[in-house]
């Protein structure tokens, strides 16, 4: 994901079979910090951000009718540069 210095994202991990039991931090991120929220999470990133941060989730619950556990590892990158646009006057 990639995620502007000083931002934060919310981001749930339910998809539309899945029942989660529970969700674990494997390992946590270097440079920002993260907050388990019910099946998801939020990414706080620093106001210096910059290059890349990582984390681990475990993920335990049930696919259709299979119990199963998931380790999801998510890295975060700041975004390129904005793209400028400038705009034309064209005179008639």
């Amino acid at each position: 994901m990639t995620i502007a210095p000083g931002g934060e994202c919310i981001q749930g991990l339910r998809w539309s079979t899945m029942q989660i039991y529970s969700v674990s931090v494997a390992d946590q991120p270097a440079s920002g910090e993260l907050v388990l929220v019910g099946p998801g999470f939020r990414y706080f990133a620093k106001s210096d951000f910059s290059g890349t941060d990582k984390f681990t989730l475990v993920v335990v619950g049930k696919n259709r009718f299979e119990k199963g556990t998931s380790t999801v590892q998510i890295t975060v990158s700041k975004p390129a540069a904005p793209l400028l646009v400038s705009t034309v006057d064209w005179a008639e």
